[in-house]
């Protein structure tokens, strides 16, 4: 018998539940994962064009691989059948890994990862707005906590001498990251991963023309190689299964671990240190979110108390 209760306006099943708890670890571990960027990055010598082509070309090998080993007979069946929701994926896609990685480039990774930090607000914004998904108190409390950890960091950059090229390419990433949340969980039931390998690749064809691969040392070619595999085809892997399994605004909820834990990695490889504000205020979004975790956790176990009695 399928276990049910009521929370707030809504039944919840055991099940949904237990799969609400699995997109959690994926779209955390995603994060984990596109945390990364500002190491390899900072870590490469390579131009932006060159490192954005050469990348693509890695990701998008090693996510259809991904693809194609879970699909198998299904797979050439599945890319023929994709349509308009998958073409939106991909281009959304495309831009947040051209304007994410390029506003790292052009900026400083805290001044990036302030910007992206408002992409939880953006996204539940645009899914109220074009899908009527409506975020539910907790995430709205968690948010409201995480708007203060961001507020706190914004102090802190009023008067620096960023790249405005850098916070303009954050602001990019952070729309085309809200419009990609919205499309995968308004079409959870479209595989996504060949539009997130065609991403990839559409990436390095945008590129292409302003690249240098030829010129790349050795020792860049292994950091892009990682970079491609670990950071993005990795992060776009696991985002893609947990999108599915949870709302929009929660996954951009959680995305948002990447935003204090990029400048964190950068500061303590490369000591490049973020600002007083910014080490302030991190703390607080990783809070909130960590907060938002647990009382989901807490959640899950009381429908398994429930189904034991």
């Amino acid at each position: 018998m399928l276990c049910r209760y009521r929370a707030g306006d809504f039944i919840v099943t055991l099940a949904e539940q237990q799969q609400y708890r699995l997109g959690v670890i994926y779209v955390a571990l995603s994060a984990l994962a596109w945390s990364t960027s500002g190491l390899f990055v900072r870590a490469i010598h390579a131009d932006l064009m060159t490192i954005l082509f050469c990348r693509g070309i890695v990701s998008g090998l090693g996510v259809f691989a991904l693809f194609f080993y879970i699909e198998r007979r299904n797979a050439f069946r599945i890319l023929r059948s994709m349509r308009g929701p998958s073409l939106a994926a991909t281009i959304f896609s495309t831009a947040s890994m051209i304007s994410g990685i390029g506003s790292i480039y052009y900026t400083s990774v805290a001044d990036a990862m302030v910007i992206y930090a408002t992409v939880p607000f953006v996204t539940a914004g645009v899914a109220f707005l074009f899908i009527g998904e409506r975020p539910n108190v907790r995430t709205l409390v968690a948010s409201g906590i995480a708007f203060v950890g961001v507020l706190v960091m914004l102090s802190g950059h009023g008067s620096d001498g960023g790249s405005w090229l850098g916070k303009g390419l954050a602001a990019i990433m952070t729309l085309t990251v809200a419009a990609l949340a919205v499309v995968m969980r308004q079409h959870r039931n479209v595989p996504m991963l060949p539009a997130m390998a065609l991403s990839a690749w559409l990436c390095s064809f945008v590129t292409f023309w302003f690249a240098s691969p030829l010129s790349i040392s050795g020792q860049d070619l292994g950091l892009i190689i990682a970079f491609g595999i670990i950071q993005n085809a990795m992060g776009l892997s696991l985002y893609t299964f947990g999108s599915r399994l949870v709302p929009a605004s929660d996954a951009a909820l959680l995305t948002a671990l990447e935003v204090p834990l990029t400048p964190l990695w950068v500061w303590m490889v490369f000591a490049e240190r973020p600002s007083t504000a910014t080490l302030i205020g991190g703390p607080i979004v990783l809070a909130a979110l960590f907060g938002h975790i647990l009382l989901e956790v807490r959640r899950n176990r009381a429908v398994t108390s429930i189904r034991a009695h």
